[in-house]
C-alpha cells in the first residue's frame, strides 16, 4: 500500500470519515548558501524524496485536531480562537502556527481535521519542520480557495516558525519545500524572493550526491543560532548596510578592516559574503556544464562554516574529511549545524567506497552509526489526491 492510501485509511479510521484530500511537501538539502538566507543572500536548496504527507478535512466550527502518525498520542483539539504565539511548545506548534499565521494575515481559516504521517529525519538538518509547515500551508490554501501563490505559503510559514514557534529561521526551508521542481536545484534570491530553476541531474553525469545523517539531533530554537543571526545583523549596522548581502565580494576586505577588533562580527561577516560568491560560483559552473567542478566550492563552504562561522561539530568533520580522503569530489555540512547532516558529492563509482569509510571512520570513534542516502532531486509541495 502507497503511503498516500495508508494516511487516507488512517485519516478514516481516526475521524470517521474520508478525508477531503491529501497533500505531500518534501524536505530539502542546500546544496551550497547556508545561513545567508536571514541577510538577504543567495541560497540552492532542492527537494528529497523524503515527503510529510497529509490527509485534511476542511472544518466550519473554529477547531483545528492535529495527529501524526510518527508521535505517540491521540487526537490533539485546538480552538484557533486560542492560538498565541509561544503557548505550545510541541510539535502541533508547527502546523498551528500555520493556521494562526494564515488568520493573522486576514485569510478565512475556519478549521480542520489532519492526519500526518512523515518519511523526512527530524532533527538532520533537512527541514522536517518545513515541510510539516507547508504541507499543512498547501491543503488549508486549497481548502479554504485561498488562492496564494507558492512563495506567498513559503513566507507564512516562515512567520508561523518565526513568530508562533520561536524559531529564527530565513525563508529558505518554506520556500524550497514549497517552490522547487523536480531534477534541478532553485536558485533563491531571499531579499526579493526571485527564483531560477538550475537543471541538476548528477545521475545524467555519472556522479551522485549523498547525504550523510551524523545522528547528532539539532533544534534551530536552540541559542546558538540565534546568537548567529544576531552576531550578523550586528555586522550589517556596524557597516552601516541593511544585511549583509550588499557587502560586495571585492570589497569584503575593506569592510572587515571597518570592523576593527570586533573578531567574531568579522568571522560571520566573513562567512556570508564569501557563502553568497559560493552560490554565484555554483550556480555559473552548472550552468557552463562543469558540474564536477562545483566540488572543491562545497568544501570552501565547510572550511567557513567550520572556522568562520563555527556551527560544524566533530561527527560532521569527520564525515567530511573521511570523505575527501576517499576520493569524494567536494563535501559539506547542510542545514543549521550543531549536528544534523553532511553532503558529498561523489562519482557514483566511488559511492560505496565512501560510504563503508565513513561507517568505519564513526565506529572508530566511537560515534553512533551514520544514515546514509542518496539525495535526488525532487519535486516540491502537492495535492496528491
Amino acid at each position: 500500500m502507497g503511503a498516500v492510501q495508508q494516511v487516507r485509511d488512517a485519516f478514516e479510521e481516526l475521524y470517521g470519515t474520508a478525508p477531503d484530500g491529501v497533500w505531500s511537501a518534501p524536505g530539502r538539502v542546500n546544496l551550497i548558501g547556508e545561513h545567508t538566507d536571514y541577510n538577504d543572500g543567495f541560497v540552492m536548496p532542492f527537494a528529497l524524496p523524503h515527503m510529510t504527507t497529509a490527509a485534511v478535512s476542511r472544518r466550519t466550527d473554529g477547531v483545528l485536531r492535529l495527529h501524526s502518525s510518527d508521535i505517540e498520542g491521540g487526537v490533539v483539539e485546538l480552538s484557533l480562537n486560542a492560538l498565541e504565539p509561544g503557548t505550545d511548545h510541541d510539535w502541533t506548534a508547527y502546523p498551528a502556527g500555520v493556521v494562526w499565521a494564515l488568520r493573522e494575515a486576514g485569510h478565512p481559516v475556519t478549521g480542520a481535521d489532519v492526519h500526518l504521517s512523515s518519511t523526512v529525519p527530524t532533527g538532520a538538518g533537512l527541514s522536517s519542520s518545513a515541510a510539516l509547515e507547508v504541507v499543512i500551508a498547501l491543503a488549508l490554501n486549497d481548502l479554504h480557495g485561498l488562492g496564494l501563490a507558492r512563495w506567498q505559503l513559503g513566507r507564512l510559514c516562515q512567520r508561523a516558525e518565526n513568530v508562533y514557534v520561536g524559531a529564527p529561521t530565513g525563508i529558505m526551508d518554506q520556500t524550497a519545500s514549497a517552490c522547487c521542481e523536480a531534477g534541478h536545484a532553485l536558485f533563491l534570491d531571499t531579499r526579493d524572493l526571485s527564483q531560477r530553476q538550475i537543471p541538476f541531474d548528477l545521475a545524467a553525469e555519472g556522479m551522485r550526491l549523498l547525504v550523510v545523517d551524523t545522528q547528532v539531533k539539532h533544534a534551530h530554537s536552540g541559542g546558538e543560532y540565534g546568537k548567529r543571526r544576531a552576531g550578523c545583523e550586528k555586522g550589517a549596522a556596524l557597516l552601516g548596510v541593511d544585511a549583509l548581502r550588499d557587502i560586495a565580494y571585492d570589497d569584503l576586505d575593506a569592510a572587515l578592516d571597518q570592523l576593527g577588533d570586533e573578531e567574531e562580527v568579522r568571522r560571520l561577516v566573513r562567512h556570508v559574503v564569501t557563502e553568497d560568491h559560493r552560490v554565484e560560483r555554483v550556480v555559473a559552473l552548472l550552468k557552463a556544464g562543469d558540474t564536477r567542478a562545483i566540488g572543491p566550492v562545497l568544501t570552501e563552504g565547510h572550511a567557513s562554516l567550520r572556522d568562520d562561522f563555527r556551527i560544524s561539530c566533530p561527527e560532521l568533520d569527520l564525515v567530511v574529511d573521511t570523505a575527501l580522503a576517499t576520493g569524494a569530489l567536494g563535501a559539506r555540512m547542510t542545514g543549521g549545524g550543531f549536528g544534523g547532516s553532511a553532503i558529498v558529492l561523489a562519482e557514483a563509482s566511488d559511492v560505496d567506497t565512501i560510504t563503508k569509510a565513513v561507517e568505519e571512520a564513526f565506529a572508530a570513534a566511537g560515534f553512533k552509526a551514520p544514515r546514509t542516502f542518496e539525495a535526488v532531486p525532487s519535486a516540491g509541495a502537492r495535492q496528491e489526491s
